[in-house]
Parts: structure tokens; sequence; C-alpha cells
């Protein structure tokens, strides 16, 4: 009794996630995106005919799997995957301090709710923007005016979706300031409108979702009917815990994949593995054997005549007759030029057509 008691009369907040824990749970589904996505991307690539269909489909392939995952978790922990990931839980609006545990679950109109705004809302928003993308390709390499009513509609719409998207995001940004300062208790506004704030997971939450999961693999069941409707929960359970243990165990992966494949890391890669630029001849005249360069670009630097089967240096790129500078460097294993350290196998043949 003790324990209840002090546990009743906690402060409001104790429970209160921190808006870091908060925000990255909302950041960990849309790391898994990009780089499931890449996955498949790469697939498609490699074998167009078997894995084609799956990359042409892959909104709608991805936002079911997304559903089959947050309904079981919203069922059996009162939170989507990323919420139960950082040991959150929703809680309906306007409960006293006796918050029901985890494995009670959402009201039906809660439940709903959530999972409709949880999986809807960012397959929409996704679509909107693909949608935005291609209509602004078209406009800009149309040659045509608008002529149409439905075309000065959509460039209408191009026009208006940059401050409908800044709208949009800046709801978002003011309600994280409002957690930040207190003022509200929801970090995001798809919470609010599914009547839900998030809390931490206490001890009897954990147990209770402990007990639950033991409860559920020793049950037993003799009528048919039961037995096929826990075989079907239990399926539809097991893909979403293969989804929700796959996701857990590879999210620092698909996020370095997300990372690596990102425009601004490439950058970074091809300045890395970019051949430096060589640097320019240093021309040795103070030394007797050095040879000086002719006018004429087609004259050899050695014989001073026209270059008879033309051959160049690949260690300063000066070309000269092959007889030329294949018996200098046999002698000297430097070019007459740069003074540059050079092998035979450093003469490299041209061909032009005029031979």
């Amino acid at each position: 009794m003790a324990e209840v008691g002090a546990h009743l009369t906690a402060p409001a907040g104790a429970d209160r996630p921190s808006v870091f824990e908060a925000v990255a749970q909302d950041s960990l589904m849309a790391a898994v995106k990009p780089a499931l996505q890449h996955l498949v991307k790469v697939l498609a690539e490699s074998n167009p005919a078997r894995f084609g269909p799956l990359w042409r489909w892959f909104d709608e392939i991805y936002v079911l799997l997304d559903l089959l995952l947050q309904q079981h978790y919203l069922a059996r922990c009162s939170a989507s995957f990323s919420e139960n990931f950082y040991s959150l839980k929703r809680v309906p609006m306007g409960e006293g301090t006796g918050q029901p545990l985890a494995t009670a679950g959402l009201p039906k109109r809660h439940h709903w709710k959530s999972l409709l705004l949880l999986v809807l809302v960012p397959y929409l928003k996704g679509k909107l923007e693909k949608l935005v993308s291609s209509l602004r390709e078209e406009d800009e390499y149309s040659i045509h005016p608008p002529s149409s009513s439905w075309k000065r509609f959509y460039r209408a719409f191009l026009a208006a979706y940059p401050f409908v998207n800044m709208t949009w995001e800046g709801w978002f940004l003011i309600q994280q300031l409002c957690y930040i300062l207190g003022k509200a208790q929801h970090h995001s506004p798809l919470l609010r409108l599914a009547g839900v704030h998030l809390v931490r997971l206490t001890a009897e939450d954990i147990q209770a979702l402990e007990k639950k999961l033991a409860g559920a693999t020793s049950s037993q069941t003799h009528s048919f009917t039961s037995r096929v409707q826990l075989a079907a929960r239990k399926a539809l359970g097991g893909i979403a815990f293969s989804l929700s243990t796959g996701l857990s165990v590879s999210v620092f992966f698909l996020q370095f994949l997300d990372w690596w494949y990102s425009s601004e890391n490439q950058e970074t890669i091809k300045a890395l593995t970019a051949l430096p630029t060589p640097p320019p001849p240093v021309h040795l005249d103070h030394e007797p054997s050095s040879a000086v360069l002719p006018k004429l670009k087609t004259v050899c630097p050695l014989c001073r005549r026209i270059r008879v089967n033309a051959t160049a240096l690949s260690t300063s790129g000066f070309v000269f007759c092959y007889r030329c500078i294949y018996s200098h460097v046999k002698a000297h294993q430097r070019c007459p030029v740069t003074g540059y350290a050079t092998e035979l196998q450093h003469l490299v043949k041209l061909y032009s057509p005029e031979s």
C-alpha cells in the first residue's frame, strides 16, 4: 500500500519523457524507410524481373507491413514500435493519477485514431511529395503554356505547396517548443489529434508485459475455432515480432546505409577517392643531360626531328620517339625533360589515325 501511495503522490511530470526521447522515437521510423527503400532499389536494379514489382509497389508494401507492426504493438503494449523501443506508452487524455497498465490497451477510439495517424499520415505525405515532384518536373520541361483550368489549378497548387508545407512543419516545431517549456503535454500534434500523450513505462507495466508474454506462450486451447484463431494471432504476431526484432537489430545498420548513400556523403567519398592532380613538370635545366623542349609539338625533345612511333611517359606525360626514349630510359632510368624516375614499363605507345 505504501508503494502504491508513493506512486500516486509522485509528481505529474515524473513519468513525462524528455524531448530527446520523444524526438528520437519519431526519427527512428523516419530513418528506417529510406534505408529499406535503397535496399529494395539495389535488388531491383540487380534483378529487375524478380524484384521490379517490389520496387514499383514499395510504398504500398511498406505501409502494409507498417500497419501490421503498429497494430501489434498498439494492441500488446499501448504504444507504437518506436515508442515501445524507447520504453514509452500511450495514455488517453483525461486519465487521472491511476494510469492503466500498458497491457490493458487503448480504448478502441484512441486505438484506431492512433493507428491511422501513425500509418496513414506518413503514407499520404510521402505520396503528396512525390506528386509535387513529378508535377514540378512536368511544369519545368513543358513547352506549352497552361491552357486548361486543370493546368492552372496544379500550377497554383505548386505555388501554394511550399507555404502549406512550411505551415505543417512550423506546427510541429511550435508544438515541440511548447513541450520543452512545459506548456503542452504533447510533443507532436498527431498525438493531440489521437487524444493521447506519452509517458514512461513503470515497473508494473514491465512486469505485466512479461506476464502477458509468458501466459500467451503457455496457454492451452482445445476447441478447433480457438486453435485457428490462436494460430492466426500467432502468425500475425510472429510477422510483427520478426519485423520488430529485425528492425531493432539492424536499425544502426540501416541508419548507416542511409548516411552512406546520402548526397552529402557521396560528395565526401568522391573528394577522398579522387585522384590527386599531378604537379607541374619541374625542368632540371641545371643538369647537362636534361632536354630542352622544342617549339613544335610534333618534334621529339631528344632527336629534334619529327616524332616516329610516338611514345609517352606515364610519369611525366611528355611524348618522344619510341627509339629515342627507350634508349634514354634504359640508360638513365628517368625522364629526359623532368628528371622523374622512370622505368621501361612506363612507356606508353600512342596510336593516331595518321599512323
